[in-house]
């Protein structure tokens, strides 16, 4: 008969027993461990390191857009990737003799601003709505699938053109919604729905559960189930949804900025980059399209992949798995 190895907790003699990992420890430790993962979560840093490097600077009094766009070179225009001038030349100069790299710069800091201010009001938004929905049902859930289903028979981007077009020339309080307010606004209206249905299917899972049942038997009221017991346990659907939620608001902002509705006209951005770059291709100037393209492309592949590895070590079904 083979002999069988077995492995004992060396804290079994002293009666000590070794306490488990949570959901969001256990995700910690998977991630860590995923090579891949964080090289991709690197890249992403370093493009959020960068666009806030505007940020820093305006609260420190100095405008880096007025000063890029302020450091023409005549001598430059439509000059093709150079190191005459240092680093500030290595991907050239658009048709005024501004740096294509700063540009490029600057629409990082306009795409992750983007991708976070749509996402910070969608991701909540669409998880408010789904767990209500999910755990009280009757009519209120009747109603707010109601809104989900009218919002998504539109296609996506009619709704997100027509949202910005509504938009335009409106002021409340004081903010300009024609504007970045505006265009934060109309994508994270047009991206809460999957959040939404994704946190409605898991609360309604969720609300038949023992410990739960356990917690109405105790006399705890609805509201409190819903934030103590529910919300904890949809909250990684959230955190995997803004990642993945900022791969599309990023390129839906490009997309707008292609066709001039997106950021305001005058502001570096991928998306303005690109549209710019349509005339510039009949000449053979290719390094402005390129650098947004290749910036957008590094930044896209980046999220992709890490809300994939996110999204496989905070999901409980493949805990256990490998």
């Amino acid at each position: 008969m083979a002999e069988t190895e077995i492995q004992l907790n060396p804290n079994a003699d002293s009666g000590e027993l070794t306490p488990g990992r949570s959901l969001w420890a256990d995700a910690l430790r998977r991630l860590t461990r995923d090579k891949v993962a964080m090289i991709f979560f690197a890249i992403v840093m370093v493009y959020v390191l960068i666009a806030l490097v505007p940020l820093v600077a305006s609260w420190c009094g100095f405008n880096l857009v007025d000063w890029w766009d302020a450091a023409r070179n005549g001598d430059f225009r439509d000059h093709g990737p150079t190191l005459q001038n240092g680093i500030e030349g290595i991907l050239g100069y658009d048709v005024f003799g501004r740096s294509v790299l700063g540009k490029t710069i600057l629409g990082a800091n306009t795409s992750m601003s983007v991708g976070f201010m749509a996402n910070i009001i969608a991701v909540p938004l669409g998880m408010l709505l789904g767990a209500i929905a999910g755990y009280y049902g009757g009519k209120v859930d009747d109603f707010i699938v109601w809104v989900y289903t009218t919002f998504a028979c539109v296609p996506g981007i009619i709704l997100l053109i027509a949202i910005k077009f509504a938009f335009k020339g409106v002021t409340i309080l004081g903010v300009d919604f024609g504007g970045m307010p505006g265009l934060y606004l109309a994508l994270a209206v047009t991206s809460w729905i999957g959040t939404c249905r994704l946190v409605r299917a898991e609360t309604m899972r969720l609300r038949e559960l023992d410990y739960v049942q356990a917690a109405r038997c105790c006399g705890r009221g609805r509201f409190m189930i819903l934030l103590k017991h529910i919300a904890p346990n949809v909250m990684h659907i959230g955190i995997i949804n803004f990642s993945l939620g900022f791969v599309g608001a990023i390129q839906s902002e490009v997309m707008l900025s292609f066709l001039d509705i997106g950021v305001p006209a005058g502001t570096p951005s991928w998306g303005n980059m690109i549209s710019a770059a349509d005339k510039d291709l009949i000449a053979g100037h290719w390094w402005q399209l390129a650098s947004a393209v290749g910036a957008m492309f590094l930044v896209v592949l980046a999220w992709n992949i890490f809300g994939d590895r996110l999204r496989d070590a905070l999901d409980p079904k493949l805990k256990n798995a490998g």
